[in-house]
């Protein structure tokens, strides 16, 4: 997760890989944890980042409680400023990374390749070690200079998924929307899910028509 607004983006995607059986290394930047609080009220604090993780997906894009119930065995948590982490190694393995959401600065520095943070650095040796890399951007609009970062990132093999919400699976709630963007996500890595229902190249014609 980096800083950008979209932290309902993320939990739904948390909550699609758990449902789905897959484990997850988990690696929240220091912006995002501002993010988090502006956003759902909760403070991740490290040392008790399993009951931080455990409210946040709790709840819906709305705030409302109760729409997640599960442990979280499966996830391993790493401070961002944790270089040495195992991420942080393309010896360490994995199936890919998926950065949700992700802000300009986050594409910025990946296309460049500072590693600045173990987001970044993560996000480096995941494309040098030619695993699927999804990045989620969350900004608009977009400046020129944001946009050949991220034409950077596609020539380097990544997949950008622009958090934009499609409306023609039915959404009647706001949390319809943000699983739409996070199944888009997770098609992107192989993931398979039941978030949205699938366009099937047929119209929906009123009694009328």
């Amino acid at each position: 997760m980096s800083g950008a607004s979209g932290t309902p983006y993320a939990a739904s995607v948390l909550r699609a890989l758990l449902d789905a059986g897959e484990s997850v290394d988990l690696v929240v930047s220091r912006a995002s944890r501002l993010t988090l609080l502006d956003e759902t009220g909760i403070s991740f604090r490290d040392a008790h980042w399993r009951d931080d993780l455990g409210a946040w997906l709790s709840r819906g894009a709305d705030g409302k409680p109760g729409i997640f119930e599960t442990d979280l065995t499966d996830v391993r948590y790493w401070n961002a400023g944790d270089l040495a982490a195992g991420p942080s190694s393309g010896s360490y393995p994995t199936k890919g990374m998926l950065i949700v959401p992700a802000s300009t600065a986050c594409v910025a520095g990946v296309a460049l390749g500072l590693s600045k943070d173990l987001l970044q650095r993560t996000a480096s040796v995941t494309l040098k070690e030619r695993r699927p890399l999804v990045v989620a951007v969350r900004e608009t609009p977009l400046n020129g200079q944001t946009l050949r970062h991220l034409v950077a990132l596609d020539d380097a093999g990544a997949s950008v998924v622009p958090a934009s919400p499609g409306f023609y699976a039915g959404a009647t709630h706001i949390q319809d929307l943000v699983d739409f963007v996070a199944g888009r996500v997770l098609d992107a890595a192989g993931v398979g899910h039941g978030l949205y229902r699938r366009w099937k190249g047929e119209l929906h014609r009123g009694a009328g028509e």
